[in-house]
């Protein structure tokens, strides 16, 4: 009987000290000092509440090192007057252009991805969007062009005469490579130049002294589409269409029809 009690007691207290083990020491826990993860910088809070979107980065996308290879190159100056931008759609889209659109669309519009790395947004799905407007505008105002193909005074040896109609009279005019060339982003970053797109859109050039060679063309003729995508989200296809004849394609020498 006695064997039994003791080999009961050395269960209990084993069984005891497993628990003591596992379970922390309620006293002892209350008095270590515990130090939770903070997320907050040492930098001063600024508020952002009054302040537009596309004037600032977003606090939480600031990388803590420069994204740059070469962080000793001097930063390429971008506009960031009102103003300026507002004289700029006066010049491509007339007497109150400035008023076409809401005043972060204006800027997300000439905000190119390479702008502080994207984090204030960029205008890829606007250029996608206004560039199908623009070659849909393009392909209509060729189709309805006078056809400027000469026809054959060759007689066919069997005698065949060619069906005509005036209706397919100009699909010779829709030609891929008549098409591209007269909206290449060569003219279409020419015709940018003369409404002054080049002082108000933003991007950082690869080569901040030679523009040319860091595709200065390539991203006009990316904004140029951007605008109208934008016009097309806000003011709808009807508005867009009639800016991409007016603004765009008769500028590049399109025969608009009345």
């Amino acid at each position: 009987m006695a064997s039994v009690l003791s080999t009961r007691a050395v269960r209990t207290a084993s069984c005891s000290a497993c628990r003591s083990l596992a379970r922390p020491n309620s006293i002892a826990a209350g008095l270590l000092p515990r130090r939770g993860l903070s997320t907050a910088t040492e930098d001063a809070a600024v508020d952002y509440a009054d302040k537009p979107r596309w004037s600032y980065t977003p606090p939480r996308a600031k990388a803590p090192f420069s994204l740059r290879l070469n962080s000793n190159r001097p930063e390429f100056p971008v506009n960031s007057d009102p103003k300026v931008l507002d004289r700029f759609y006066i010049l491509m889209l007339g007497n109150d252009g400035d008023k076409m659109l809401s005043e972060e669309t204006k800027w997300l519009a000439v905000t190119h991805k390479s702008f502080d790395q994207g984090r204030r947004g960029f205008n890829d799905r606007l250029a996608f969007l206004g560039k199908r407007i623009v070659q849909l505008q393009a392909s209509l105002a060729l189709v309805q062009s006078p056809s400027n193909t000469a026809t054959s005074a060759t007689p066919d040896a069997y005698g065949r005469v060619p069906f005509t109609h005036p209706a397919l009279d100009s699909l010779d005019n829709l030609d891929y490579n008549t098409k591209s060339f007269l909206t290449s982003k060569t003219k279409l970053s020419e015709l940018a130049h003369k409404y002054d797109m080049q002082r108000v859109v933003r991007w950082c050039p690869r080569k901040p002294n030679n523009l040319e060679s860091s595709g200065m063309d390539l991203v006009l003729a990316h904004t140029m589409y951007a605008v109208i995508g934008a016009i097309s989200l806000e003011k709808g296809n009807a508005v867009a269409n009639k800016v991409a004849r007016e603004r765009i394609l008769a500028p590049l020498g399109f025969k608009i029809a009345a």
